[in-house]
């Protein structure tokens, strides 16, 4: 995990729990800061701190050394994903890329200039969807959405939820990982895992080819929606996540089940079908 820090900042990790530690922003020549444990805060030689003063400063080289080390040094084979504004490490690490976009054609040709990276360290924390699990799928499947804004937890709650599917119905489970973070631990003995592919692809190609009975994938966009809707039709259930923190923003209501989060294993409001609260 996070093999391709500099040394500076690989040593300042070394003072801190790794577990606890959910994101870190690295700017060219500003305060180096940490999501620990929920809280930002600033991280230095000698581990956490609330004072910038005692935080180090990461240069502008060590910026572009986390890129290349990341990309297995060759950035022109992860070229696909730095166009898509992210950069995927080798255990899941998903490193958001700040930089100047270089157009041609109307399209995205490259990004450069990068200065900033927010590295966010995926985790497994078993039993933080038994809440899901048990409200909503305790007497049978069902399609649902998680949805928080960025950060509260999605991604780690979709992962112990497909975990728990896989344990205790044994279904046949296909995970489309568009970005290569959602598997970065063990999902479970009946699950297969499509990686780097988008959405449209991976469940097409994905449902002729392995006959999922669940498909499971991570912020799902409003152009995803519809085919998520043809793999529904075609009785296969779904799990996703989406950057929604209001039912009335929900571009259409497919799902069984939309669960606003409040937090990391904590439930908001559940909501049926029919956009309404249920018990």
């Amino acid at each position: 995990m996070l093999e391709f820090l500099p040394p500076r900042i690989s040593e300042a990790v070394r003072h801190v729990n790794v577990n606890l530690l959910y994101e870190l922003r690295v700017r060219s020549e500003k305060p180096l800061r940490a999501n620990y444990g929920g809280h930002f805060c600033y991280l230095g030689a000698q581990g956490t701190s609330e004072n910038s003063a005692a935080a180090l400063i990461p240069t502008l080289r060590e910026v572009e050394d986390i890129v290349y080390a990341a990309s297995g040094y060759s950035v022109y084979s992860v070229a696909e994903q730095i166009k898509q504004g992210f950069l995927t490490g080798a255990c899941g690490e998903r490193i958001g890329i700040c930089g100047s976009y270089v157009y041609e054609s109307g399209g995205v040709l490259s990004v450069h200039a990068i200065t900033s990276l927010c590295i966010r360290i995926p985790h497994s924390v078993p039993g933080c969807a038994f809440p899901i699990y048990d409200r909503c799928l305790h007497d049978g499947m069902r399609s649902l959405l998680l949805m928080s804004p960025p950060g509260d937890g999605k991604t780690t709650m979709l992962r112990d939820l497909t975990r728990l599917v896989c344990e205790r119905r044994r279904l046949n489970v296909l995970v489309c990982d568009e970005r290569g973070e959602l598997s970065a631990y063990d999902l479970g003995e009946t699950s297969d895992v499509v990686r780097y592919a988008d959405k449209l692809t991976a469940f097409t190609a994905g449902i002729r080819a392995m006959r999922p009975e669940l498909i499971v994938t991570d912020e799902l966009l409003p152009e995803d929606y519809a085919a998520v809707k043809r793999a529904m039709d075609g009785g296969v259930f779904v799990f996703a996540s989406a950057h929604l923190c209001d039912i009335a923003n929900i571009p259409q209501y497919i799902f069984d089940r939309y669960i606003v989060l409040d937090g990391l294993g904590k439930i908001g409001t559940v909501y049926g079908a029919d956009g309404h609260a249920v018990a």
